[in-house]
């Protein structure tokens, strides 16, 4: 069976990413208690399915240390299982819970000793919820959404699930530093060094996408020096990373607004590693 575990933080769209599997197909459900992971899993072979997606959240935290355990069982009985965990920074979460006026999911818990008048702020709530979330954080791909639209995340589950037969995939993401680096990133290359095309009103409106852009950075031989040597880097390693048995390595490009140098390399890098690899490219502020 194709199994997608979703967890992570609350407020970090597991519920967008679980209806985006629901409309793939997917035998969905959410808020399980992994205790019950096993059997339902079993039950549903027996019924003949053959892909579910389960999301599991911080309120189960009784029965999550036994998560990665159960992960590895399911693994070795020959189930495909991917685990998706969803983050973004805490401003994110903050104005995103202000704004759809909801209660955090650990805010109705109480503490041993403490009045049930007095639960825990916001904040409180979302400490705590990393705090009890860490141990599975790497159990698979992580994925930040701090800056994403819900579009944008339903694009980039999808990119997740198309990718799930393959040994590892490549992402390759653009991003703006003035807005965060991607928390999801295992390596982050700063790109802000080159030329910038901004500065050049005619290149401004434009990308790094765009023909005008694409030659004016590969007329600068910074830019063909940085390039070769990402590239270099990535095809040294890239063998560790497959033997290591990991499913996703993401490379994170980066530059001040995210709109020309980034996404110039980022495509750069695609385009090249495309001929050999299972590639996703991800431009995060277009």
């Amino acid at each position: 069976m194709r199994i997608v575990l979703i967890t992570g933080i609350s407020g970090s769209g597991k519920s967008v990413a679980l209806n985006v599997l629901e409309d793939t197909g997917y035998y969905c459900v959410d808020n399980l208690p992994p205790a019950l992971l096993a059997s339902l899993v079993q039950t549903l072979t027996d019924e003949g399915l053959e892909a579910l997606a389960v999301a599991v959240d911080a309120r189960s935290a009784a029965s999550l240390a036994s998560l990665p355990g159960d992960v590895q069982r399911l693994r070795a009985e020959g189930h495909d299982v991917k685990v998706m965990f969803l983050t973004a920074n805490t401003h994110s979460l903050v104005a995103r819970f202000s704004e759809t006026r909801r209660s955090h999911p650990l805010s109705h818990e109480v503490r041993p000793g403490q009045n049930p008048a007095g639960r825990r702020t916001l904040i409180e709530c979302i400490l705590e919820e990393r705090e009890r979330l860490s141990a599975i954080e790497k159990l698979g791909h992580v994925l930040d959404t701090s800056e994403l639209s819900a579009n944008k995340l339903r694009a980039w589950v999808k990119d997740l699930v198309l990718t799930e037969h393959a040994p590892l995939t490549l992402f390759f993401e653009s991003f703006a530093f003035k807005l965060g680096v991607p928390m999801d990133a295992d390596f982050v290359f700063d790109v802000r060094a080159l030329p910038n095309p901004y500065y050049d009103l005619a290149l401004r409106p434009l990308t790094g996408r765009d023909a005008p852009v694409i030659d004016f950075l590969d007329a600068q031989p910074s830019a063909g020096e940085m390039l070769n040597d990402i590239r270099a880097f990535v095809e040294k390693w890239l063998p560790a990373f497959k033997g290591d048995n990991r499913s996703y390595l993401t490379v994170a490009l980066g530059c001040t607004g995210g709109q020309h140098r980034s996404v110039y390399m980022a495509e750069k890098l695609a385009a090249h590693f495309s001929a050999t690899e299972r590639v996703v490219l991800r431009h995060r502020e277009q």
